[in-house]
């Protein structure tokens, strides 16, 4: 096991002007699960390229432990790495995919065995050890794939969105055991995927990129509760955080006929008066008169639970969490109070949060 740190890596791509991945700063605690997480053409894939050197750095540099890797061969640097395609070799039982690097490597046979029975024992693989790939759902092949990884007992585990050629159920049972496996393991993992609701389910710490620069990297629940910026906000959180654009007056921001209180240190951070105010759908209440005065679009009935799509008389969009089978409907009018304790303030001109 050991610990990862970027210092100040930066890829750029011959022809765009803008890095891949822009002077990256960030240290992966040794035994640490770390998820990289943001949207497409971020850098995330990028970055975990650059970790097991399959791309050039082009700044800075890369340390894994103490041993600076910026430009050992990707052989060299002691990682195992699990991808998007299962990357089996169809002809071969799952016991030979499983055991395949370490014949390449001249394991002897004994040895060899014992370390596949105990990969496949972790990842209950034991009754598929004698089937083909083909024989094989796309969870255990998924299974298969990382129990090759296993063996190789690396320093550090590099994970390319393992889970997205899954269906969503499948998906969500394995990325439990992934993330169980883990921390049974506790070797240092880095795993990359675009889903926001995977990442904050299996990571110990999330780092949250977009174009290519570190926007945040913090525990789950920091990411959801203290977001740095703007955009971290409306990106962590499932249905996204509302953003609503407002003008800092004397009393504070007024959303609607509802006025939310400025600190004095919100309002000195403040670039100017112009404003977004952020809340969860989780800090709205749901009342008949009180707060925010809506018009319901739509009620999304998920059992336990219930979202609800609405409009302010300006034209602007809302969405409240709810208990489920609530009784709201479209076309309703509600009011939407707001718990002044989950509010956020960003400034827009910076993007930055204006902390209370």
């Amino acid at each position: 096991m050991a610990t990862v740190t970027f210092d100040q890596a930066t890829r750029t791509y011959p022809g765009l002007e803008r890095p891949a991945v822009d002077a990256l700063d960030l240290a992966i605690d040794d035994g640490e699960f770390l998820v990289l997480v943001g949207p497409s053409g971020c850098g995330k894939s990028t970055t975990l390229r650059m970790l097991a050197g399959l791309e050039p750095v082009d700044a800075g540099r890369i340390h894994i432990g103490d041993v600076d890797v910026t430009d050992v061969p990707p052989k060299h640097r002691d990682i195992a790495m699990v991808f998007q395609s299962y990357a089996l070799y169809p002809h071969m039982t799952v016991a030979e995919n499983i055991g395949f690097h370490l014949k390449v490597k001249r394991v002897p046979k004994a040895e060899r065995r014992e370390r596949v029975a105990q990969a496949a024992a972790v990842l209950d693989l034991q009754d598929y050890l004698d089937r083909k790939p083909g024989q094989l759902s796309g969870g255990q092949r998924q299974r298969v794939a990382m129990g090759r990884a296993i063996v190789r007992e690396p320093k550090v585990f590099l994970m390319d969105e393992p889970l997205s050629n899954l269906d969503a159920k499948l998906r969500v049972q394995t990325r439990t055991q992934i993330a169980a496996l883990q921390r049974r393991l506790g070797v240092t993992t880095v795993y990359v995927t675009h889903d926001q609701v995977e990442a904050m389910t299996m990571g110990d710490r999330v780092a949250v990129l977009d174009q290519g620069i570190l926007q945040q990297c913090a525990t789950p629940r920091e990411l959801y509760t203290e977001p740095v910026n703007r955009f971290v906000a409306g990106f962590i959180g499932s249905p996204a955080m509302n953003l609503l654009d407002a003008t800092l007056g004397p009393d504070g921001v007024t959303i609607g006929l509802h006025t939310i209180p400025v600190t004095p240190a919100q309002r000195a951070a403040a670039t100017n008066e112009h404003v977004t105010v952020g809340i969860r759908p989780d800090a709205l209440a749901i009342g008949p008169t009180h707060g925010v005065q809506v018009t319901v679009d739509v009620v999304e009935e998920l059992g336990s639970e219930a979202y609800v799509y609405c409009h302010t008389d300006d034209g602007r969009s809302l969405v409240a969490r709810t208990m489920g089978l609530s009784g709201v409907s479209g076309g309703d009018q509600v009011g939407l109070l707001p718990d002044l304790s989950q509010v956020h303030l960003f400034d827009r001109a910076t993007g930055l949060r204006l902390r209370p």
